[in-house]
């Protein structure tokens, strides 16, 4: 004799057949949300990490040559995070040789080519401007998704990313940003460009290695590049010493490794979306740290920003797997109608 389900349908009916794959079906929709929301968390700490070190690096550009000033911070961060995989996750150091060059390319851009760009760009302009030309990272992130790795955004996900753009404009409106140095403005679109890149060809390394292990790969080939090119910095004064080891370790090691750690279950263009909380961030420390002028436009602007955010990562309704209809099929039996779809709910 059949027992009944929850629902009151005979075990084995293709109606019990339904609610098995359905409430199965909430069960990973919870743990995809819970990953997201863990995701999502990983990338906006990275983003407020990123802004403080927009006024950071500001600082500490006064005293150590750009190039140099890279080294540092990079080179300690994939120190730091050298150790501690020693010590605690002794298997994320694994990747298989024919990786390397991969990872190598990836070094390359984000922790070669974007921290030269970066700090060069800010020696020329306002860490407030910098941050607003450093906010344009998701629009190129969302061309080069679109180009390269076919990236699927919904419409409403696009208004996301001009909502987050039209928030920092709104911030920025009023601090001057029309005026400054072309070849800063060129430096920070370029930085932008190649955190893109690094975010759309991440996600390749990313379906099999860990955050952890392709942030160090990454920065200790990034730093490498740069060894060759950087020059022995004179004394540091405290303050900027004090600005180079929070670059390192909080900019650096933490800051990626929370920024790739979210490429695993967002698409690139729902984590390059934080980087637009960056200029609410720099602003704010700039106004306190470099004593620049606060608009009255900044909370406006904030919460622009923070909506257009939500709107690009919010996650869609679970619907029911195609697999419920199959295997009703299967079994000869229907599907509910619209009426009892609408009763059960």
């Amino acid at each position: 004799m059949h027992s009944a389900d929850p629902c009151g349908h005979t075990a084995g009916s293709p109606f019990c057949l339904e609610f098995d794959d359905y409430r199965e079906s909430n069960v990973l929709s919870g743990v995809r949300a819970g990953n997201n929301v863990a995701a999502n968390a990983s990338a906006g700490v990275a983003a407020v990490l990123f802004g403080a070190s927009v006024v950071a690096v500001r600082i500490a550009v006064r005293d150590v040559p750009p190039l140099t000033l890279a080294v540092l911070r990079f080179g300690q961060g994939a120190l730091m995070l050298l150790a501690a995989l020693a010590v605690f996750r002794r298997d994320l150091l694994r990747v298989e040789r024919r990786d390397l060059p991969y990872l190598a390319l990836l070094g390359l851009f984000l922790f070669g080519i974007f921290p030269v760009t970066f700090n060069t760009g800010v020696r020329y302009i306002e860490a407030s401007r910098a941050a607003v030309l450093l906010a344009t990272m998701p629009l190129w992130t969302l061309l080069l998704g679109r180009l390269v790795a076919r990236e699927r955004l919904s419409a409403r996900q696009v208004v996301g990313v001009l909502m987050s753009m039209a928030g920092v404009g709104i911030v920025m409106v009023n601090r001057g940003v029309a005026h400054g140095s072309a070849i800063g403005d060129v430096l920070l679109i370029t930085t932008a460009i190649c955190g893109a890149i690094y975010a759309v060809l991440a996600k390749r390394v990313l379906a099999r290695y860990a955050g952890l292990t392709v942030t160090f790969y990454a920065m200790a080939f990034g730093t490498l590049f740069l060894v060759p090119l950087s020059t022995r910095p004179a004394p540091l004064s405290r303050e900027t010493l004090a600005m180079v080891v929070f670059v390192g370790a909080f900019g650096g090691a933490i800051a990626f490794s929370l920024w790739t750690t979210a490429l695993r279950q967002l698409s690139p263009t729902q984590v390059a979306v934080y980087i637009n909380l960056n200029p609410l961030v720099a602003t704010l420390l700039a106004a306190t740290v470099l004593h620049e002028r606060l608009s009255g436009s900044f909370v406006f602007g904030f919460v622009t920003v923070m909506a257009g955010v939500f709107t690009v990562n919010r996650s869609p309704r679970p619907t029911r797997s195609a697999s419920v209809i199959a295997r009703l099929s299967s079994s000869g039996g229907e599907a509910p109608s619209a009426n009892s779809e609408s009763r059960r709910a």
